[in-house]
C-alpha cells in the first residue's frame, strides 16, 4: 500500500497533471486558432468576399489547424506520460523513424491522399458549407480534412472520397451564383414586349423585401438563345449570393408563369399539327362519330 501511494505521488500525480495540462491546453489552443483564422481571413477578403464565404473558409481553416494541433499535443502528452513511468522514448523516437519509412512505401495512396488535401486547403478550392461537384459527385461539402472530402447530395445520400482521388473539383458557390433560365414562349409573340416583361419582373424580383437580399444582379432577358421545334427560347441571367442561386430561379419561374398567364404571353408545350395540303381538307374522311 505504500510503494502504491509513492509511485502515485512520484509518478501518478504529474501523468494527471499532464493529462488535465494537455487536455486545458488543446481547448485553449482551439480557440485562439478559430479567433486567429477568423481575423486573417477577414482581413484577406475583406470587401473582396460575401461574409458567409469568409464564415466558410476560417471554419474550414480552423478544422484543419484544430485537428493537427489535437494529434501534436496528444503525442507530446504520451512521450511525456511513458517518460514519467520509466520507458526509454529515445529508442522509440527512432524506431517511429524507421516506422514512418516503412509505413510510406506501404500506403503511398494514403500519402497521396493527405498531400491533395493540403493543396484543396491552401488554393481555397472549397470549404465546408459550399456545394460543388468532386470527382463527378455533387452535393453539399459536408465535412474536409486532409484525407477526405465528404458530399451529402440532394437525395440525402454521403459520399465520401479520398482526396487523392481528387481531379477536378467544380465549385457552385465561389463568391458569387448566377441565374442560369431559358424561357420559351409561342412563335406569335412579340418577343421585345416578352422581354421587357422578363426584364419588369426581374426588377420586381430585386425589390422584394426577402428576394432583394438574395439578389446581387437582378434577372433579364439577355438575348433570343434558340428557335425550338415549339417556341422561341430567350436566355436569362442574373446574379445572387452565393447558394442561393437555386432559390431564386425556382421563385422567377413561379412569377413569370402568373405574370405570362396575365399578360396572355404563351408557355408553348409540344404538338403536333398536320397539313394536308390544299384542297385535300374537303376531301379528308369525317371523323369518327361526326357526319
Amino acid at each position: 500500500m505504500e510503494e502504491t501511494t509513492n509511485w502515485f505521488t512520484e509518478h501518478g500525480i504529474p501523468i494527471i497533471i499532464v493529462l488535465v495540462a494537455s487536455f486545458i491546453g488543446y481547448q485553449v489552443l482551439k480557440v485562439v486558432i478559430h479567433r486567429a483564422m477568423h481575423r486573417i481571413v477577414s482581413a484577406r477578403g475583406k470587401k473582396r468576399r460575401a461574409k458567409e464565404e469568409l464564415e466558410k473558409r476560417s471554419n474550414t481553416l480552423t478544422g484543419y489547424l484544430s485537428t493537427a494541433t489535437g494529434a501534436i499535443v496528444l503525442v507530446i502528452a504520451i512521450f511525456m506520460i511513458l517518460s514519467e513511468v520509466g520507458v526509454d522514448i529515445a529508442p522509440l523516437i527512432a524506431g517511429a523513424g524507421v516506422a514512418g519509412i516503412a509505413i510510406g512505401f506501404g500506403a503511398q495512396s494514403l500519402i497521396k491522399d493527405y498531400l491533395n488535401g493540403l493543396f484543396i486547403v491552401i488554393e481555397d478550392q472549397y470549404n465546408k458549407g459550399d456545394v460543388a461537384k468532386i470527382a463527378g459527385i455533387a452535393g453539399l461539402v459536408e465535412s474536409v480534412s486532409l484525407r477526405r472530402t465528404v458530399l451529402r447530395d440532394l437525395d440525402g445520400i454521403v459520399h465520401s472520397i479520398p482526396n487523392g482521388q481528387i481531379t477536378t473539383t467544380s465549385n457552385y458557390t465561389r463568391d458569387w451564383a448566377r441565374v442560369n433560365l431559358n424561357v420559351s414562349v409561342g412563335y406569335g409573340e412579340d418577343l421585345d414586349r416578352v422581354m421587357a416583361v422578363i426584364d419588369r419582373v426581374g426588377r420586381e424580383m430585386a425589390d422584394d423585401e426577402y428576394f432583394g437580399k438574395l439578389i446581387k444582379t437582378p434577372p433579364k432577358s439577355l438575348r433570343v438563345n434558340k428557335f425550338g421545334d415549339s417556341g422561341i427560347d430567350i436566355k436569362i441571367l442574373g446574379q445572387t449570393k452565393p447558394i442561393k442561386q437555386w432559390e431564386v430561379t425556382g421563385e422567377l419561374r413561379r412569377r413569370l408563369k402568373k405574370t405570362f398567364d396575365e399578360e396572355g404571353i404563351e408557355i408553348p408545350w409540344p404538338h403536333v399539327k398536320l397539313y394536308f395540303g390544299p384542297g385535300e381538307q374537303e376531301k379528308r374522311p369525317g371523323l369518327p362519330g361526326k357526319e
